[in-house]
C-alpha cells in the first residue's frame, strides 16, 4: 500500500503510526511547517497542503497513492477535493484502490437519547454537520462512479494519549457539566486507526459508526478519571447555568446512543470498547500524557 493521509492531525497521525509497518510508503499533509517537522520525525513523507493548492510534490505523491484517508473537514465550498475547478480525483490518483472519509456522528443530529445505526435518518443541526453530510455523499458517489470501495467512518468524541480527562484535570480545564439524560459516545484514537487498517486491508467500503460500546454522561467520565488519579473531581455545574460557546451548546443539543454493531459484524475487534477500560489502561501504563 502507498498511503496518503490528507490532514495528519490527532487521528491522522494515529492512522499513520498504525499503517507504517505494513505499507510501502505513508505520506501525510498538514498546514503548518512546525507540524510538518513532527510528521517527518514520525518517518512520514510530510507535505504542506492548505486544502486549496496542490503542490507538485503532493501531486506526485497522489499519482502513486493506492489508499487514501481524507481527514480534512469540509467548508462552505465543500470537500477540498470535490470543489468546482478541482481535477478529477481518479485523474489525480490513477492507482487508487480504496479510500476512507473521516466524518462524524454529528450527521445524525438529535435523537432524544435513542440508539442510532448507520441506517438512521440524518438530521444534522450545525452547519458543520450539514457540510459533512454533503461531503459523505460526494465521496460515496465517487466510489460508485469509479468502482472503488469508499469507507465513510462516522467518528464519535475522539480521545487518547495527550487528549483525555487526565490532561484536563491536570491542567485545570476539566468541568463536570450535568444535563439530565444527556449521553455521548466516544472513541479511542487507536481504534480509529485500527478500523482504518482493518477496512483498508479487507478492501471494505460503506458507512460505519466508529464508536465505543458505552454511551455515557460526560460527567461520569470526568469522575472516573479523577478517581483513577486520586484527585478531587471538579464540582458539578448545571448545564442551564454553564458558560458555553455556541459550538459547545450545539454539541450538547444532540443526544443519542450510537451503535457500533455493523463494524463489529464486519469483523473488527475494538481495542478499547469502553471508557473505563481505556482510562485504566492509560493511567496504569502512564501513557496518558502522550
Amino acid at each position: 500500500m502507498d498511503i496518503l493521509i490528507l490532514g495528519a492531525g490527532f487521528s491522522g497521525a494515529a492512522i499513520a503510526r498504525r499503517l507504517l509497518p505494513e505499507s510501502r510508503s505513508v505520506a501525510g499533509t498538514t498546514r503548518s511547517q512546525e507540524r510538518r517537522q513532527t510528521l517527518v520525525d514520525m518517518s512520514l513523507d510530510a507535505l504542506i497542503y492548505d486544502g486549496e493548492t496542490i503542490s507538485p510534490e503532493l501531486r506526485a505523491v497522489m499519482q502513486r497513492t493506492t489508499h487514501l484517508v481524507q481527514s480534512i473537514a469540509p467548508g462552505k465550498a465543500g470537500d477540498p477535493l470535490m470543489r468546482p475547478g478541482m481535477p478529477d480525483i481518479t485523474t489525480l490518483m490513477p492507482n487508487l484502490r480504496w479510500a476512507a472519509y473521516l466524518s462524524t456522528v454529528g450527521v445524525y443530529g438529535d435523537h432524544k437519547g435513542a440508539w442510532v445505526t448507520e441506517d438512521a435518518p440524518l438530521e444534522p443541526v450545525s452547519d458543520r454537520s450539514k457540510e459533512r453530510v454533503e461531503a459523505e455523499q460526494a465521496w460515496l458517489e465517487l466510489g460508485q462512479a469509479a468502482d472503488i470501495p469508499v469507507a465513510v467512518l462516522r467518528l464519535s468524541g475522539i480521545y487518547g494519549p495527550g487528549r483525555n480527562g487526565f490532561c484536563n484535570l491536570a491542567n485545570g480545564t476539566a468541568r463536570r457539566l450535568v444535563k439530565p439524560g444527556q449521553v455521548f459516545n466516544r472513541i479511542r484514537v487507536e481504534d480509529i486507526a485500527g478500523s482504518v487498517a482493518f477496512l483498508s486491508e479487507k478492501g471494505i467500503g460503506g458507512i460505519f459508526n466508529v464508536t465505543d460500546d458505552e454511551p455515557a454522561p460526560p460527567q461520569d467520565v470526568v469522575l472516573e478519571a479523577a478517581r483513577l488519579m486520586g484527585v478531587t473531581p471538579p464540582p458539578e455545574i448545571a448545564f442551564e447555568t454553564a458558560e458555553l460557546s455556541p459550538m459547545a451548546r450545539t454539541f450538547y443539543g444532540e443526544n443519542k446512543r450510537v451503535s457500533n454493531a455493523k463494524l463489529r459484524a464486519a469483523g473488527y475487534t475494538f481495542l478499547y470498547p469502553d471508557y473505563r477500560q481505556s482510562l485504566r489502561q492509560m493511567w496504569n501504563e502512564d501513557c496518558w500524557k502522550s
